[in-house]
């Protein structure tokens, strides 16, 4: 270290940064999320245009997860640059402490389409932000401590987001916060008690609910927080009248009900949140992801009457340097009036239902599918051993060789041109919103082709 910037990169041109150069240099001097470092990334990304990206070696890869389902947009949305490149012309920054119209417009349309009486927006960097704040807000708000959340969730890396986490990861994630009281998932095709889901009380919800609540104190609970629709962790979606028991509950202890739609929400569903195909109004909702299309950090925490009045009344005692950024709001102002514009939610529903069916089919053909579904275009595809049994393909969690059979299904499809993403055994299928009917196909023949082969390997006995 010599204090002077000398290295080579100071002098390089765009042409000296061909893509061994980039890797190396991202191997040496950048650290990845969620990676063992010391390994070279999977690719060199150069290009990246609607549902697709390029990588160094030339090859165009069909983008059917949307990044981290974040780009719902799809890559370089026109209307969506050129907003950023105006705002960032106009505006490039401004604290959170002066109002400025970027925030105050994305917050009037988000109390435009937020359901029930959810019309205060507070703004963030990203999902993570956003509910640390509003786990904060509730304990406020209530006086109470303790946060109930799911076994199969996520929520994000802070401290306190990645405490209420349910899966895995929430066990590296170093000093937990105390007062997270788990309960099971609406897991329908594998349900808790082993009972059919119209009899298991984790999937209707209130009793599993209320039976946790009686040794806990319902009095100490400061709020439940969930994904409306649970997405890395399985893409669980509740069964009817799931969500209204958890309002009904909640209602009845004074506890706050918190909507994670980080990844749900801003259409992912085909409706604006996902909880509106249930028309149950939580008491927060956080977002992030869609809510912008990941283009500049962004997240949402949007709330209604309980917590504006006390808000009123009181400190709110949370805030980010780049809260509100004016950048990230005028490209969420941008995304949302595209949504619209180009009539996204209707396209999520067409191509959803056209997803549906080519999945069901599949499900037909292919003993390895053991269970389809999702709205939207947001869907998972869980893979068995054995379907009678329902012996998942690889174990919960799984490491080492365990986890190969699901790695090699992943890796077929980056060598067939598809980038896909699995969670333990379900392949998480959640394409740009603005994928249009050929694209989709396209997608879809490549994970026929995929399957297929992953069937046959089980069928030959590959799969040990």
């Amino acid at each position: 270290m010599t204090g002077v910037l000398t290295h080579d990169a100071v002098q390089a041109g765009s042409a000296d940064w061909t893509p061994e150069r980039i890797l190396e240099s991202d191997r040496r001097y950048v650290i990845r999320s969620w990676s063992q470092q010391g390994k070279p990334a999977q690719a060199v990304v150069t290009d990246a245009q609607g549902c697709w990206f390029t990588t160094g070696d030339g090859r165009r890869v069909l983008d059917f997860q949307s990044q981290l389902v974040n780009m719902n947009l799809g890559h370089q949305h026109p209307k969506l640059v050129e907003a950023i490149q105006r705002a960032v012309a106009e505006m490039a920054y401004i604290g959170p402490g002066f109002a400025a119209r970027a925030r105050a417009e994305l917050g009037e349309m988000i109390a435009d389409i937020a359901p029930g009486d959810l019309d205060f927006s507070f703004f963030t960097t990203g999902g993570a932000e956003a509910n640390e704040n509003a786990i904060r807000l509730a304990q406020h708000i209530t006086g109470r401590q303790k946060v109930m959340a799911r076994y199969r969730s996520y929520h994000g890396a802070t401290l306190g987001a990645l405490a209420a986490t349910g899966d895995p990861r929430h066990n590296n994630g170093g000093t937990n916060v105390p007062g997270i009281v788990r309960f099971h998932d609406p897991y329908t095709y594998r349900t808790p008690s082993g009972l059919p889901p119209e009899q298991d009380p984790a999937c209707l919800g209130a009793p599993h609910l209320e039976e946790i609540l009686q040794y806990e104190d319902p009095s100490s609970v400061a709020a439940i927080i969930i994904e409306s629709i649970t997405g890395t962790n399985g893409l669980l979606v509740p069964p009817d009248g799931y969500l209204q028991s958890l309002r009904d509950v909640a209602d009845k202890h004074g506890i706050m009900l918190i909507a994670d739609e980080v990844m749900a929400g801003f259409g992912r569903t085909g409706e604006w949140f996902a909880i509106d195909h249930w028309s149950v109004v939580p008491d927060i909702i956080t977002s992030a992801k869609g809510l912008n299309s990941g283009y500049v950090p962004l997240g949402a925490m949007i709330v209604g009457d309980r917590s504006r009045e006390w808000l009123e009344a009181n400190k709110f005692w949370g805030g980010q340097t780049y809260a509100g950024h004016p950048l990230a709001c005028a490209s969420g102002v941008a995304s949302l009036r595209i949504i619209e514009e180009e009539h996204i939610l209707e396209n999520v529903r067409e191509r959803g239902a056209q997803l549906d069916r080519a999945l069901r089919a599949m499900q037909e053909r292919y003993s390895i599918i053991g269970d389809v579904r999702g709205k939207g275009l947001f869907y998972g595809i869980e893979l068995v051993r054995d379907r009678a049994t329902k012996e998942p393909l690889v174990p919960f969690n799984p490491a080492g060789a365990a986890a190969k059979p699901m790695q090699q299904i992943v890796a077929d499809g980056w060598e067939r041109g598809i980038y896909l993403s699995a969670n333990n055994n379900v392949l998480r299928l959640t394409p740009p919103l603005v994928i249009s009917e050929d694209e989709l196909d396209l997608g879809i023949g490549m994970l026929d082709e995929i399957i297929g082969a992953a069937d046959a390997r089980l069928a030959k006995g590959d799969h040990q």
